[in-house]
């Protein structure tokens, strides 16, 4: 890993030694997943991340992990190609330790707790928040590591994407949409078909010499109407296909809807009243399994300014989960949740308390709180700290599965895994067209749920031990654009002193494009990453990636997208027996109206 770091010091060295920068005239992004209310990304007391609709075309990737991995404290693992079981763990906490929404609505699996990303259409998204740190105390279970919410697309006009590439990598996406003063609508379906490669190499379990690909078909679809001071949103999303694998392969439906009314009841006092529902169907006919799972939930908070400088949050949610696997079992539970946070917002010092209840059928109540404080020292520079409580509480399988042949069975007595946290952040803005930050954070998780015991029936006896360091540097100088991201960890199981799965312990990330006039952009990423601990003592080895990207601007109507993969043709693993695309390209078309 040490040649990562001397290559990610060459280049900020190379560009903090510029004397002249562009100035460029840059608003504050403005975030809502912290505190479930809107604030500038500089008001958040939370190591934040945006990825935009534009991050998402400069990129011309296909795959949502294509771009979480280039993020600080995001690492991913993925079991084949396109299609593949894909986990993420953000700030070395496991893949069901990071609560996923869209568009507020919660979409983790009640069987695993953990969200199938590689059903995910990147056509249909506008923008991603990643929020770094326990958020258990505004949105309750699975917020350990962090929350990652997706926002789908709002279009303005016809839309037209048709794209090929290696592997048989075709996709195909229509829409339409408009925007007007009170309000729009916008329609979106698509498809994507991956010939694919075998998903296991030589050393899988179940290596077979054939190409297993990824079948997928969606449909979004959403509209916002202003009602005097209120807005009236709708938003539904649906992705369905076929999955292959070694030995078999996976059917799969993924919906989810949100209908919420928002807005101002007094200029003091805002709002927003939501329903929501998400549903999961996996079947996958070689294991004879069979998954379906439904969540229903409403909720509504409110923000009340108190004073220009103090506002006052209050909610309340519920909801209602139900999970059937196969004929095995077929249970249900509900969860309130109630929670109240206090900001203070009088520079040069910023603090926020929040404290959440919640009362689960199975489990029980459960409480977290978290504090939060930041100083600005000058216009360029603040720092904060923070600390938080987190819990999961135990999914469905992990309660109520039988197991195989009374082996590695479910116990409907676990309680919710619990976790601690504390965070240091620096950041530093020494004009609008560069950014330094960093973050030093601890975590302690106890009560992990380990099939240890009789029988390797789930019990609460593990631990987990997670520090760690994420540095950023991204500067603007003229047409080039620099983003760079460095991340040392050392998540570890307490009780055995040994690395947890598929986390490296560096990885080093960095973007360079440039802007040729206003029509050609043409860039490179490099990932690096170092050795992982993986299944049966294996240790994976670190690698290297350089991937190239462009966008051609043809016309106003339209784009030309190119990216190029592996560009070294690099042979790695993210997973032990599992195979990773060699060189590859893409090329992608748009036409849009507007």
């Amino acid at each position: 890993m040490h040649r990562y770091s001397l290559l990610s010091l060459s280049i900020l060295a190379a560009f903090s030694g510029t004397a002249l920068a562009d100035e460029a005239n840059l608003q504050p992004e403005i975030v809502v997943t912290a505190t479930r209310f809107t604030q500038t990304v500089d008001d958040t007391l939370a190591d934040v991340s945006v990825i935009t609709r534009d991050d998402i075309e400069a990129s011309a990737t296909r795959d949502i992990s294509d771009l979480l991995r280039l993020q600080a404290g995001v690492d991913i693992a993925r079991t084949g190609g396109p299609g593949g079981q894909t986990s993420i763990f953000l700030r070395g906490t496991n893949n069901n330790h990071v609560l996923v929404l869209i568009d507020g609505v919660r979409v983790s699996a009640l069987g695993t707790g953990a969200f199938t990303w590689e059903t995910l259409p990147l056509a249909t998204v506008e923008r991603i928040e990643i929020v770094r740190g326990p958020r258990a105390s505004y949105w309750g279970s699975d917020a350990i590591g962090g929350v990652i919410q997706i926002f789908t697309r709002k279009l303005d006009g016809p839309r037209i994407a048709l794209g090929y590439g290696s592997y048989g990598d075709a996709k195909a996406d229509v829409g339409i949409g408009h925007r007007g003063e009170r309000g729009g609508y916008s329609i979106q379906i698509g498809a994507r078909d991956v010939d694919g490669f075998p998903s296991q190499n030589e050393n899988g379990y179940g290596y077979e010499d054939k190409d297993h690909g990824l079948r997928n078909r969606h449909l979004a679809a959403r509209a916002d109407q202003r009602v005097g001071e209120q807005t009236l949103e709708g938003a539904y999303m649906r992705s369905q296909g076929t999955a292959e694998f070694s030995g078999g392969y996976s059917d799969f439906t993924e919906q989810a809807l949100n209908l919420s009314l928002s807005g101002a009841i007094t200029p003091a006092w805002r709002h927003r009243l939501s329903a929501g529902r998400s549903s999961e169907d996996y079947a996958t006919p070689a294991y004879y399994a069979a998954y379906a799972s439904r969540r229903t939930s409403i909720g509504w908070q409110n923000e009340i300014a108190l004073s220009q400088q103090q506002h006052l949050i209050l909610g309340i949610d519920s909801m209602r989960e139900q999970g059937e696997n196969r004929a095995t079992y077929r249970e249900k539970r509900n969860n309130t949740g109630v929670y109240a946070g206090w900001q203070v917002k009088a520079k040069p010092f910023d603090s926020e308390v929040s404290l959440r209840t919640d009362d689960n059928s199975i489990f029980g109540r459960h409480t977290t709180g978290s504090i939060a404080a930041g100083w600005h020292f000058n216009d360029v520079m603040r720092a904060y700290a923070s600390y938080g409580q987190g819990f999961r509480g135990p999914t469905l399988n992990e309660q109520y599965s039988p197991g195989f042949g009374g082996l590695y069975a479910g116990n409907p007595n676990l309680e919710p895994e619990e976790s601690r946290s504390s965070e240091v952040g620096f950041e530093f803005t020494p004009g609008q067209a560069q950014h330094i930050k960093a973050n030093i954070h601890s975590t302690r998780v106890s009560n992990l749920i380990s099939f240890s015991g009789v029988d390797f029936q789930a019990e609460n006896v593990a631990r987990a031990r997670i520090k760690g360091v994420e540095l950023g540097y991204d500067k603007t100088l003229g047409a080039w654009l620099l983003d760079t991201a460095f991340t040392w960890q050392d998540p570890r199981n307490a009780d055995t002193d040994t690395p947890l799965l598929r986390r490296p312990k560096q990885k080093f990330t960095g973007t360079l494009d440039r802007s040729f006039g206003e029509s050609f952009r043409a860039g490179a990423e490099l990932i690096g990453s170092g050795k992982r601990a993986d299944v049966g003592g294996i240790e994976l080895a670190g690698y290297t990636l350089v991937n190239l990207r462009a966008t051609w601007t043809l016309s106003p109507q339209l784009k030309l997208l190119a990216r190029i993969e592996n560009l070294t043709d690099r042979d790695y693993e993210l997973a032990y027996g599992y195979t990773t695309p060699g060189r590859s390209g893409f090329l992608e078309v748009t036409w849009s109206a507007r």
